[in-house]
């Protein structure tokens, strides 16, 4: 099983790769990973990778898709994979069509977990942490409120700078603008499946793997 994961800030993706990850037995792989991966394993891309980011810059697609390609290349991913963060762009993708050619990988699918963005701007406006210990609770469904006390320890609780509305607004709007492409170029293919993300964490969970069976009948 190979599959491109792709979702909207604030849609649960993180949660449901690693969901699916157990229950598919194949592992996600996440931009981060593989680039704190790289970093660690002292390549030359990822000795190049880990400068600039001590700098404080992001990582050029030269050197991501590179360690994209060795990551797939290599006996980790031989087995199947969860794509998580990458592509994020057109050139991106295109760049990744050419390393499934390379390593003769035709069968895949994208998964675009889908939600209204007025919903995911409730989500995320609604988080709140403590600075205690990172817990997260919901202004909503919890009964907490920003500066009020955690539940737990009684440390009074932040709202996160990325959680704040017109920042999530901003997150959406870089995310839509990137992202449709990305989307439209794999439609074209046949391999979309596209996902009501509004749903619980377990419905969620449990129309994705129908589709993926759908798709991939035992």
């Amino acid at each position: 099983m190979r599959i491109l994961l792709f979702g909207p800030p604030g849609v649960g993706k993180g949660t449901q790769a690693k969901m699916l990850s157990v229950e598919l037995g194949v592992p996600h792989i996440s931009t981060g990973d593989m680039l704190r991966a790289a970093v660690a394993g002292g390549t030359e891309l990822g000795r190049r990778a880990g400068r600039i980011m001590n700098d404080g810059k992001l990582v050029p697609d030269e050197i991501m898709i590179g360690i994209v390609r060795e990551v797939l290349a290599s006996p980790r991913a031989a087995g199947g994979f969860i794509l998580d963060g990458f592509p994020r762009t057109l050139p991106q993708a295109k760049a990744l069509s050419r390393i499934f050619k390379d390593l003769d990988i035709h069968d895949f699918k994208v998964v675009d977990i889908r939600a209204d963005d007025e919903e995911i701007i409730r989500r995320l406006s609604s988080r709140l942490v403590c600075p205690a210990d990172g817990h997260i609770f919901n202004a909503e469904t919890d009964g907490v409120v920003t500066g009020g006390p955690c539940p737990l320890c009684g440390t009074p609780l932040t709202q996160r700078d990325d959680d704040r509305e017109q920042t999530v607004r901003e997150r959406l709007r870089v995310y839509h603008n990137t992202t449709a492409p990305v989307i439209h170029y794999y439609t074209s293919s046949g391999v979309v499946l596209s996902v009501d993300g509004t749903g619980s964490v377990d419905v969620v969970n449990r129309e994705i793997k129908l589709m993926l069976q759908d798709t991939h009948p035992a």
